[in-house]
């Protein structure tokens, strides 16, 4: 991350704190003076942590990689933009809870669910802002530490094999160690009509033998892998 996020240059309406170019607190609050604050910095880059540094009203100071990379972005591409126009918080009562507690000059660490879209196929993601009032007690209004917590969605289940109901029935009695006759008793299938609808499915699968064929049915979803004796799922 460079440093045109916060110069650090001193600011003659105060005491010498660091401020910006744009006369805010530097957002390494009590790293900003000296080497201190590059390794601030090279800290916050390499934090796997979703991480911005904010203004009161939102605006983004610093964003570190990894907040970035939610929204494919460079870091410095991050900043200027406001948190409310990157995540839509999911209840109101939660921002307004953060206003309220900033306009007090209360510090403590307020969690906002948020939701937000990502790439150009629009993904919705879910997660939390953790929004935590940093910096010298005097400056008012404080930085504002965001940590983003993503919640990451459950996989999407299998995909169900395709398989006709004859085909289900052949894979469930093989399943439980039928032979090709028995199977064809069993259906009323002659055992040439058992190895035609076998190799059907092989083709299908592109998987070879019997063993393979039953256990890519359970894989797709075809057959329970809750039942004995095998059943169709």
């Amino acid at each position: 991350m460079d440093d045109e996020t916060a110069d650090g240059t001193p600011d003659a309406r105060d005491t010498g704190k660091p401020r910006c170019a744009h006369g805010y607190p530097d957002p390494a609050g009590p790293y900003a003076g000296g080497p201190w604050r590059n390794y601030f910095l090279i800290l916050l880059d390499r934090i796997p942590t979703p991480i911005a540094v904010c203004k009161a009203d939102g605006e983004v100071l610093i964003a570190n990689p990894a907040m970035a990379t939610e929204w494919g972005a460079a870091p410095g591409q991050l900043r200027g933009r406001n948190l409310l126009d990157l995540f839509e918080p999911r209840a109101k009562a939660q921002l307004d809870r953060l206003t309220e507690a900033l306009r007090l000059g209360r510090r403590s660490r307020y969690p906002i669910e948020v939701r937000w879209s990502v790439g150009s196929a629009g993904t919705e993601r879910e997660g939390e802002l953790t929004i935590d009032p940093v910096g010298d007690p005097s400056v008012k209004p404080p930085a504002l530490l965001a940590l983003l917590r993503v919640r990451e969605t459950a996989p999407p289940p299998a995909p169900r094999g395709s398989a006709s109901p004859v085909e289900t029935q052949i894979l469930a009695l093989a399943a439980g160690g039928a032979t090709t006759a028995s199977i064809g008793t069993a259906l009323g299938l002659t055992v040439d009509g058992v190895n035609y609808h076998l190799t059907r499915l092989s083709r299908r699968w592109r998987v070879q033998g019997r063993n393979a064929l039953v256990a890519r049915a359970y894989v797709l979803g075809v057959l329970s892998p809750h039942s004995w004796p095998p059943a169709p799922a």
